[in-house]
């Protein structure tokens, strides 16, 4: 049997080491949503962040400051 490659496709990832995701130390990254296994990435003029999954292909999906909060939290 072998072991899933690191970046294939099936759902979020939690990640527990910067060390796994070199993003997470970037300005434009939401740290709480990115360690989730979503992709983190903030709309730096609005504050939106986009909540599709980690190295995900094609243009983000960006959410309300507010609602990442909430998704942060869960």
């Amino acid at each position: 049997m072998t072991s899933p490659e690191p970046n294939s496709p099936g759902g979020p990832r939690i990640h527990e080491t910067s060390q796994e995701r070199p993003d997470l130390s970037s300005l434009h990254v939401r740290e709480d949503v990115a360690i989730t296994g979503l992709c983190g990435n903030v709309h730096l003029p609005t504050g939106r962040t986009c909540v599709l999954s980690e190295r995900h292909e094609g243009s983000c999906h960006f959410i309300a400051p507010e609602d990442a909060e909430n998704l942060a939290a869960r």
